[in-house]
């Protein structure tokens, strides 16, 4: 009966995180403009489906191989294809204590493809489809399952005898995106209009409320992302991260809209969107350890991190059109520091545990991304022309548009 009432909770949680490919489908087009909607709703579909096929013929042995016993923990197997441990030629049921082998692939599954969309949003609005889509072949298919190992599956960060910590992703998920992000932004270049005489200028998103209804169904999505990582339906354990993880969103949505109301005299909304975000990703490395009040500090915190760093980004000249860089990178960082800082895990050996793991995934996803898109850049260009641009990716790669019968004029 445990063992039905686990799996059964993981499949939900599976599917809420599968739920949260929509909350970042609605948010990316809701900051962008009109005219570019299909074009991101084709590449938010793309990863998913592909991404799901790729963790499946190659991904999952990669980021979860058999280590041998005097194995170093870099490299996984390279075994194509999935196929589930059998015993007297059914399932074996003791391949996990709370889930099923099935179970686990789908629901690492879900969490493979949101590295990908991260950088999705970072690139929005000037990038070729076909080098993206080649980007995430790669990027899905072999550097997060790679990075991923380290930690989750068992390699060399988690053997440190202090091991690196990262519950559910602040790093291995969000941080291993926003590292993508950064170097597909410096190489991409800005939207034409960002920056003007040196000075940065506002492009509205076309549906605030689409991305308002994004964030909340990332919101809920989250309880998947962070409950399902429990890896079971301990209702301690459950409830403690689903709190946690609340309680960070709501601390970073309400100091990210304090603060920038502050700064800038204004009710942001988008800042408070984000801020909610960057509560949860912050949230995400340490959510089982920490208590309620723990939870709150670390959410507001990211909250206020999240206004400084939109506002640095767009100081060094660098395009970011929904904010990943902040949310993902940024607060990832922090949320993965501050495993050391706070909650049960806290202390100086972890601390530095963690700032080595930081290190690590920033070396290996800044190179293996540089190293993707520079090459893609000089083989076949990954920015679109400046007709196509001022015109829109809906037109000139999709032949179609989102809203026919309402147009805008946009520039």
């Amino acid at each position: 009966m445990e063992l039905i009432t686990n799996n059964v909770w993981m499949m939900i949680c599976t599917a809420l995180v599968f739920f949260m490919h929509l909350g970042f489908a609605f948010l990316e087009i809701g900051l962008t403009r009109q005219k570019n909607t299909i074009n991101i709703l084709f590449k938010n579909i793309f990863i998913i489906t592909v991404g799901l096929l790729l963790y499946a013929l190659i991904g999952f042995n990669l980021m979860y191989p058999t280590w041998g016993p005097n194995a170093a923990g870099y490299l996984g197997d390279f075994i194509f294809g999935i196929s589930a441990p059998l015993k007297e030629g059914s399932l074996d049921l003791s391949y996990n204590e709370g889930y099923t082998y099935w179970t686990d692939f789908l629901f690492q599954g879900m969490f493979a493809a949101t590295a990908a969309t991260i950088v999705s949003g970072a690139v929005a609005e000037r990038m070729k489809i076909l080098p993206f889509m080649i980007f995430t072949l790669i990027y899905v298919g072999l550097v997060y399952p790679i990075a991923g190992s380290w930690k989750w599956g068992g390699g060399f960060l988690d053997q440190l005898d202090t091991p690196f910590y990262d519950f559910a992703g602040s790093t291995l998920v969000h941080s291993v995106g926003g590292w993508a992000a950064i170097v597909a932004v410096c190489l991409l270049g800005a939207r034409i209009g960002k920056f003007k005489n040196g000075k940065i200028q506002a492009i509205p998103g076309h549906n605030i409320p689409l991305a308002t209804a994004g964030v909340l169904i990332l919101w809920l999505g989250w309880f998947g992302f962070n409950g399902g990582s429990v890896l079971s339906a301990d209702p301690e354990l459950t409830s403690l991260t689903l709190v946690t993880t609340c309680l960070a969103a709501a601390a970073g949505g309400v100091v990210a809209a304090f603060v920038s109301t502050i700064l800038y005299k204004n009710l942001d909304l988008t800042m408070f969107l984000n801020g909610i975000l960057g509560g949860l990703v912050g949230i995400t490395a340490g959510a089982d350890q920490m208590s309620p009040t723990d939870a709150i500090i670390i959410g507001a915190i990211a909250g206020a991190i999240i206004v400084f760093a939109v506002s640095l980004i767009d100081k060094l000249k660098l395009d970011d059109p929904v904010g990943a860089i902040a949310v993902h990178l940024v607060c990832g960082i922090w949320g993965t520091l501050a495993v050391g800082i706070f909650g049960n895990l806290a202390g100086i050996d972890q601390f530095l545990s963690q700032l080595l793991g930081v290190g690590v995934y920033a070396v290996f996803c800044l190179s293996t991304s540089f190293i993707i898109i520079f090459t893609l850049k000089k083989t076949m260009g990954i920015r679109v022309s400046e007709k196509e641009e001022l015109e829109g990716l809906d037109a000139h790669e999709h032949g179609m548009e989102a809203y026919p019968d309402f147009r805008l004029n946009e520039h």
